[in-house]
């Protein structure tokens, strides 16, 4: 088995779903083998922490996924909003296949549109990512 690092670095241009005050963000990462359909493996879930009305949150946040290779391999990126009395907003998402990275144990880099915008900046997360098998 091998073990999936992901450096949640920051974020840029989120977009705002509050009506009073700015959004509250957060990430949500999950890992799977995409075997289409019904066959999809997962390897987990995990959540960063929440930043408190920031459109531009810096998380510096480390995650750790246990996965056995990366052939056919999906990390699923979900920012949400963080609502006290309703249902969590979304605010975007991405979806990015690994194996096509080459990861290996230096960190590569990596900036992912997660809400794309016609007349304003799109939103971004800025990753680091690294595979150690």
């Amino acid at each position: 088995m091998g073990i999936l690092t992901i450096h949640l670095d920051r974020a840029t241009n989120l977009k705002d779903e509050d009506h009073i005050g700015k959004s509250d963000p957060y990430f949500i990462f999950e890992c799977e083998k995409d075997n289409f359909g019904p066959f999809d493996k997962t390897y987990g879930m995990q959540r960063s922490s929440v930043k408190q009305g920031d459109l531009n949150p810096v998380y510096n946040e480390t995650f750790h996924f246990t996965v056995p290779d990366l052939d056919n391999a999906v990390l699923k990126i979900k920012v949400m909003d963080d609502d006290l009395l309703t249902k969590d907003d979304k605010m975007g998402k991405a979806r990015i296949k690994l194996e096509k990275l080459g990861l290996s144990e230096t960190p590569v880099h990596i900036e992912e549109k997660v809400y794309n915008r016609i007349f304003r900046k799109d939103g971004y997360v800025h990753l680091n990512l690294s595979y150690t098998p």
